[in-house]
């Protein structure tokens, strides 16, 4: 017998049994590593389980590292460390410990499945299979070819489970809108694709089906999306350098920014996932979306001075940030995620950051994610369901307040809108430290304001609705000298719940209340502020519509009575906004502001100016004169308060504007001892007079010279009074009760 020739053999790779979870199919695995749009590399450091995101390469995966947690942990994981939570884990299968899958952050208790005991070269390390995460740099990245060695559809799952979950497991790849590389659109039932048809597709135990077009991903028995690459969309390849760009701009201050954000706007504002969006910081920056990140900081830096660490710098250039967010924001809508809502509801936060067609855009792209639907039963991460419904509430009071401070037709209708009203469980559970119960208490208190503006916003859409669309506005125009009654008819069921939201507002929020947000020196600020004004705007709209009724050429003369209730309604409404702007302290000026209230402080002028020009009479339009003078005194005083500034200067300069034309109204009627004159000293017996921070002038100061405003306040200011308390009798009256 001949002697075979000695062949030399390469070390034997070992290859542990594959773990039943998580699994990956051969259809998943074999897209994946037939795809050659897998772009990003991590350097692991040596048994830590993270990645350096600097970096452009991973290195070889030893199984005998001290990170393949064979044992159980002795300790609580980092996250919970750092919260100062409790650790716990249901059972050894579980992929996290509970407070981390609450939270949606990653656990380092479990840094990856049980190892396959096997050693990758470095040839195929790096021109084999690399895990998805956040791009690189379009200059050093290249498109590879999958490695020969590892072609096969088992192979390759098991490489792709082993390189998604080295550092810990990947809960964002579990989610369907925050994704690192895959972007979600939903499939809705007039589309190419047939409902029918998409139920007959072989989906895996992932609910995931491969396709010519993308992978649908099957969220529940009637709603479906179809999965596509980030890589295939513009911009993609400029992504890490965007956000590197971002960064540098406002380094070293990042975190800084970072942490004023989550002190100031986040309690009153929550649609960030706090937790995760601290944990991914951490580790690197650029872990997040551009558009976002430059829009946490933009929000941020209108605090700059109130923060003790960033007030001794100079500011970062907020014209680079603005062009790089507005590019960035543009690239994104080609590849929408939840972190696109979030940026585009954050930009319209700023000063002057509120436009109405970005408004409309964004609702297209959560429609797009589809936001507009009921997440309830999907099969997602129970975060995320929360963050939905935050964000699709989020969005729907961005399309109502600017529908209507805009004045334009609002894009989300009942009739498409199927999401849940908003919970306690769909706000995070770890978001504060327990130990500190002021943190706690502001979260709580921030989560009142939220839901108590959502209830809001859905009364403010009814009268939008069945007030100002062109329908029906017609349908009282049609109704001659009936529209008056038509419009007290509609209005009543409305003012009740309007009535009932003012009622039932938590001890913690109200005005008198103690809330405010930690982290500024000098006080705490108070961001409650915007819920009342919002409340203001909203009765001030639907009595503006009975205002409008009452002085149409089609509304009977002689009918004085129905005339003086209505006025006298919508008088103690004007009294009790100017009285809450009144009382507004540097710490409420100071604090975030809705998008909506700088127009809501106008709309409060706007409303006395038509109450000015509508009054019957000289005594009265003479009082709306005067009040409207205290107004823009008021208002001068608070735009010298910080951040205040911008909210009051808007309302003073359309307040200047409409009292400009109200000079040329025809002189009124001298109507001594008139309906008119005895309501106005009627009103002004019921509210004393208020002290304010300036010299009281006489009663017959002329407040409206040739001028305009003398800037002076009168005694006439009236005491501060719930809104309730001057208008439930006539209110009463003027429906009929």
């Amino acid at each position: 017998m001949s002697n075979s020739p000695v062949v030399s053999r390469t070390a034997p790779i070992a290859i542990a049994p594959k773990p039943a979870a998580p699994h990956v199919s051969a259809a998943s695995s074999a897209s994946l590593s037939g795809s050659t749009n897998l772009r990003q590399k991590y350097q692991q450091e040596g048994g830590s389980g993270r990645f350096d995101l600097s970096r452009g390469s991973m290195s070889s995966v030893d199984a005998s590292a001290p990170h393949s947690l064979a044992s159980t942990p002795s300790g609580p994981c980092d996250s919970c460390r750092r919260l100062h939570l409790k650790c716990t884990t249901m059972s050894d299968d579980e992929d996290a410990c509970v407070p981390c899958q609450r939270n949606g952050s990653e656990c380092s208790l479990v840094l990856s499945p049980q190892p396959r005991k096997r050693k990758l070269n470095r040839e195929a390390t790096d021109n084999g299979f690399v895990k998805r995460s956040s791009p690189i740099r379009a200059d050093n990245r290249r498109r590879r070819a999958p490695n020969s060695t590892i072609s096969s559809p088992a192979a390759s799952s098991s490489f792709l489970e082993d390189m998604a979950n080295v550092g810990g497991p990947t809960l964002m790849k579990r989610t369907l809108g925050m994704q690192n590389d895959r972007y979600s659109q939903y499939i809705g039932p007039t589309t190419d694709f047939e409902p029918s048809l998409i139920n007959l597709s072989p989906f895996n135990p992932e609910d995931e089906s491969l396709l010519a077009r993308g992978t649908l991903r099957r969220v529940g028995p009637d709603d479906t999306f179809l999965m596509l690459l980030d890589s295939d969309t513009a911009g993609y390849e400029h992504v890490l350098q965007d956000v590197d760009e971002i960064e540098k701009i406002v380094a070293p201050h990042g975190r800084s920014l970072i942490d004023l954000y989550f002190s100031v706007v986040h309690p009153a504002f929550p649609i960030i996932q706090k937790g995760v969006f601290l944990e991914k910081y951490d580790r690197s920056y650029r872990e997040f979306s551009p558009p976002l990140l430059a829009a946490i900081y933009l929000l941020a830096i209108n605090w700059w001075h109130h923060s003790a660490d960033l007030a001794q710098y100079p500011k970062p250039d907020v014209a680079a940030l603005e062009d790089l967010v507005r590019s960035t924001l543009d690239d994104a809508m080609h590849r929408p995620k939840l972190s696109t809502i979030q940026a585009g509801l954050l930009l319209s936060q700023r000063p002057d950051g509120d436009q109405w067609a970005p408004t409309a855009q964004l609702v297209a792209i959560g429609q797009e994610l589809g936001l507009h639907l009921d997440c309830t039963a999907w099969k997602i991460p129970p975060w995320e369901k929360g963050l939905r419904k935050r964000l699709a509430w989020g969005l729907y009071m961005q399309d109502k307040w600017g529908a209507l401070v805009h004045g334009r037709p609002s894009h989300i209708f009942p009739s498409n809108w199927a999401v849940q009203p908003l919970a306690e469980k769909d706000f995070p559970d770890v978001d504060w430290d327990e130990e500190d119960m002021e943190e706690k208490k502001e979260v709580e208190t921030g989560r009142l304001v939220f839901l108590c503006m959502m209830r809001l916003t859905k009364i403010l859409a009814e009268i939008l609705d069945t007030f100002f669309t062109i329908q029906a506005q017609q349908a009282v125009t049609n109704a001659g000298s009936q529209g008056t009654q038509m419009v007290l008819s509609l209005a009543k069921p409305i003012q009740l719940k309007l009535k009932e939201w003012f009622s039932g507002l938590p001890t913690a929020i109200r005005m008198d209340s103690s809330y405010s947000v930690k982290g500024v020196p000098g006080g705490r600020l108070s961001s409650i502020g915007f819920l009342h004004l919002a409340y203001f705007a909203t009765e001030i709209t639907l009595h503006r519509r009975i205002i409008r009724s009452l002085a149409s050429a089609s509304a009977p003369a002689a009918d004085s009575y129905l005339q003086h209730i209505c006025r006298n309604a919508a008088k103690a409404r004007l009294i009790s906004a100017m009285d809450f702007v009144n009382r507004l302290s540097p710490n409420h000026l100071q604090a975030f502001w809705y998008f909506a209230s700088k127009t809501n402080f106008a709309l409060i002028g706007t409303f006395g100016s038509l109450l000015w020009a509508t009054s019957p009479g000289k005594e009265e339009s003479e009082w709306y004169r005067r009040r409207l003078g205290e107004y823009r005194w008021t208002l001068s005083v608070s735009s010298k308060q910080g951040e205040g500034k911008g909210l009051t200067a808007f309302a003073m300069t359309m307040l200047d504007i409409s009292t400009g034309l109200l000079k040329k109204l025809p002189e009124k009627p001298d109507l001594s001892r008139s309906a008119s004159s005895s309501d106005v000293m009627g009103m002004n017996s019921m509210a004393p007079p208020l002290s304010m921070s300036g010299p009281p002038m006489s009663r017959g100061q002329d407040w409206f010279s040739s001028e305009g405003f003398s800037g002076l306040p009168s005694a006439e200011v009236s005491e501060a009074v719930s809104p309730r308390s001057l208008s439930d009798s006539s209110d009463d009256e003027m429906y009929g009760n």
